[in-house]
């Protein structure tokens, strides 16, 4: 960095990608975190959340968070998602190519991607 500016410039342009992890959404994205879930590739699942939903344009509705264990390792990594008034959704063996389609047809579409959930696997 050369100067506070450009600093300013770095902050203004990852505002988006921090609020969207800590907004207050109606619809919220949560990525299993934990050793296990970022040993099976969750970082770049919530990445992928991240970036697609601030793209998408459903940074208003949507927020991404992480957390801790899920407690189903062996379908890790795992992604829930909570909408108000409907009944939780659980994606597992998630990639970051599912994770985009996840946020077209799921966040942005309306339709569960019923193939991903765990009660297929």
């Amino acid at each position: 960095m050369k100067s506070l500016a450009e600093l300013a410039a770095i902050r203004e342009k990852m505002k988006d990608k921090v609020i969207l992890r800590e907004g207050s959404g109606e619809t919220r994205v949560v990525v299993g975190m934990a050793t296990c879930g970022i040993a099976a590739g969750a970082r770049p699942v919530l990445n992928a959340f991240v970036e697609e939903v601030s793209k998408q344009g459903l940074s208003e509705k949507v927020t991404v968070a992480q957390t801790g264990c899920i407690g189903v390792c062996r379908f890790e990594p795992v992604v829930e998602i909570f909408e108000a008034g409907k009944e939780k959704v659980t994606y597992v063996k998630m990639t970051a190519d599912k994770a985009r389609e996840v946020v077209e047809k799921h966040l942005k579409g309306g339709n569960v991607i019923t193939e991903y959930l765990i009660t297929n696997v």
